[in-house]
């Protein structure tokens, strides 16, 4: 059992300071350096966040304080080196989504991971909290009767000034459009409730953004068991919302929110013929947790303190990408039928995910 974690950031943008804040929450573990391309920043945020001492890079950061964990907050292009370095210095890692801008950089980190013997935690946090794990035992055990159909929406509003920052929009820097940068929230829900993909047929489309890549995206997703699944993802929708519906045999389970879930969010409707004392031991009961960093991070804590395998919070870090990296394909396909042996055959987009893009744009 390791006694305290020392934790370091690279990366001091928006996101990091969900990291800083459930480190400070944890009661093992400290925060013990940052570093960001731009030092004004780091020093603003630090001073935030009780003073770790402050880099101009990370190589310096790791040779000087050899961290226990570092948290990747970075821009998706920059996440594969800097999570190999963070290995090679005997760290392991925390990394945002998407973990990387394609399949092979992904299995390159997983690969230094386990020559480190070292553990990559993915930070996808709307699998956490009471209420999803509730709602997969029910599925897992059957209680609903088998999943049928499924819709998975992450309709969310992103103006121009949103994609002035240089490195969105761009394939070769962001990896991908909404599809990757949003959507995998909930297709990583969707796909920690219902297990594994088996086709996808999916369309990229530009209606108005001034982007390289897709602001609008459209799949049919089948998983095992014949769960067919309709999604879509959106930046161009004023009344925003993150919502995903199951249709079982006995139920339909609904969560409906914009970036964070509870008790709250999530509904189970019985069908017509399901008796009341059945449907009443499917309520979601009990303490709450949200689905928030602070959980997420001290299950990954707890995990690499005692050294057990990582939580299934944050485990399987290829199963959500690999999904986004199916649309893609099949989007540069004519929106083919892709499997996952299609997509394992599929080097243009396990290297990169630049796909064929609809442009639907006025005068273009």
């Amino acid at each position: 059992m390791t006694e305290n974690l020392r934790c370091a950031i690279v990366g001091t943008g928006a996101i990091a300071h969900s990291h800083a804040r459930a480190i400070a929450a944890y009661p093992r573990a400290e925060l013990v350096a940052v570093t960001d391309l731009s030092r004004a920043s780091a020093e603003t945020f630090a001073a935030s966040y009780g003073g770790p001492v402050v880099y101009d890079d990370l190589e310096t950061l790791l040779a000087t304080e050899h961290p226990d964990v570092v948290h990747v907050c970075t821009p998706p292009g920059a996440h594969a080196a800097q999570t190999i370095a963070a290995f090679a210095a005997g760290a392991h890692v925390v990394v945002e989504k998407p973990p990387a801008p394609s399949l092979d950089e992904l299995q390159e980190m997983t690969d230094a991971a386990a020559a480190a013997d070292r553990r990559l935690a993915v930070v996808f946090q709307q699998r956490t909290g009471t209420a999803p794990a509730h709602v997969k035992r029910l599925l897992d055990s059957g209680a609903l009767g088998r999943p049928l159909v499924a819709q998975c929406q992450t309709l969310w509003y992103r103006d121009a000034a949103y994609f002035a920052v240089p490195w969105r929009g761009k394939w070769e820097t962001e990896g991908g459009g909404t599809t990757l940068g949003h959507a995998i929230h909930q297709l990583d829900l969707l796909a920690f409730l219902l297990g594994d993909w088996t086709r996808v047929e999916g369309r990229l489309w530009r209606l108005d953004r001034e982007t390289q890549t897709e602001d609008v995206s459209t799949a049919t997703v089948v998983f095992e068991g014949g769960v067919v699944a309709q999604v879509v993802s959106s930046t161009l929708s004023p009344r925003e919302v993150s919502a995903i519906r199951i249709d079982t045999e006995k139920a339909t389970i609904t969560v409906d929110h914009l970036y964070g879930h509870g008790h709250d969010d999530w509904r189970i409707t019985p069908a017509a013929h399901v008796d009341a004392d059945e449907s009443a031991t499917w309520e979601i009961t009990g303490p709450e947790e949200r689905s928030d960093h602070i959980y997420l991070l001290r299950d990954v804590f707890d995990a690499l303190r005692s050294g057990a395998p990582l939580p299934p919070t944050a485990d399987a870090p290829a199963r959500s990408i690999e999904l986004v990296a199916a649309i893609y394909a099949s989007a540069d396909a004519d929106g083919a039928v892709v499997t996952p042996a299609d997509l394992a055959a599929h080097p243009t987009h396990r290297k990169s995910f630049a796909s064929a893009v609809i442009d639907l744009r006025p005068d273009h």
